[in-house]
């Protein structure tokens, strides 16, 4: 019998500028392509001729085994996830059912990992560089993960001053996760804090507000909206999130070095010093 392929692909956004070559050609190689129907219809002008599975919401599971199960029978398999299949997408459920299964990487079938961009980058690119320090993502949907959990999470990112990424902040029946999210969060950064809302990112339905964390549940919220919200340096430049990385701690905006820095060398502070980049970008 021969080897099969299974290949996890990320598909970004959606759109075939969005995807990476190698995404592309994964499908492009794959005679079974599974997915959600909706990730199915964001690439269904690349399906002809294909075998095509797909499934409802709350449906992961079936169309993990499913894409296993024919891919070790010898077929060519694409499973598709929207974003990056890593980043809250399919690629660690894949793993689950192989190792049920007791797969072994010299068996069938072979396993192919492609990355896509992943939302929080792909709504971030809308609004700015509001990423361009530390920053987190974490989902609001307590489908599988218990709320106590979220919320010590949210807690400690909110405490920390990372810019927060918030992934299926609402649904038609989960209104009350996003209510409480902004209430910690405020516990531990000013209401006047930049925030965006991003809607379906470069999708037909793509949507955008910017707002602060004061007035963002004055807007619509569902579960194909991402919530950026910033850190206390992150600020509103002609419309656009940015986050600075820090350069105007070490260096003067001609180039210069402040007093008592260092090139190269960690940040010099009264406080804990911090590691910041050099100015080729490189960690030292």
């Amino acid at each position: 019998m021969p080897k099969g392929i299974l290949s996890v692909v990320g598909i970004g956004p959606g759109h075939d500028r969005h995807m990476t070559p190698a995404a592309l050609e994964a499908i492009a190689q794959a005679d079974l392509v599974v997915g959600y129907g909706t990730y199915i219809r964001l690439v269904r002008h690349l399906l002809s001729g294909k075998e095509i599975i797909r499934t409802g919401m709350t449906e992961e599971i079936g169309r993990a085994r499913t894409a296993v199960e024919r891919a070790r029978a010898g077929g060519h398999v694409a499973l598709i996830s929207s974003g990056d299949a890593g980043v809250y997408g399919m690629a660690a459920l894949v793993f689950q059912v192989l190792r049920e299964l007791g797969w072994r990487r010299e068996a069938s079938p072979e396993l192919r990992l492609i990355p896509g961009i992943t939302a929080i980058s792909s709504c971030a690119s809308l609004v700015g560089a509001p990423l361009g320090h530390d920053f987190c993502c974490i989902s609001l949907s307590d489908l599988l993960t218990p709320w106590a959990a979220i919320a010590k999470r949210l807690e400690a990112a909110a405490s920390a001053d990372f810019v927060i990424g918030l992934y299926n902040p609402a649904s038609g029946r989960r209104t009350r996760q996003i209510v409480a999210a902004q209430e910690i969060i405020k516990q531990y950064r000013d209401g006047g804090t930049p925030a965006a809302l991003i809607k379906s990112a470069y999708r037909k339905q793509e949507h955008i507000v910017l707002t602060d964390l004061n007035h963002m549940l004055d807007y619509e919220i569902g579960m194909l909206t991402t919530v950026i919200i910033g850190s206390s340096h992150t600020f509103l430049f002609e419309n656009y999130l940015v986050t600075p990385r820090g350069y105007g701690n070490k260096y003067t905006w001609d180039g210069q070095v402040l007093p008592g820095q260092r090139p190269g060398r960690s940040l010099a502070t009264t406080a804990a010093p911090e590691p910041v980049e050099s100015l080729s970008g490189e960690d030292e």
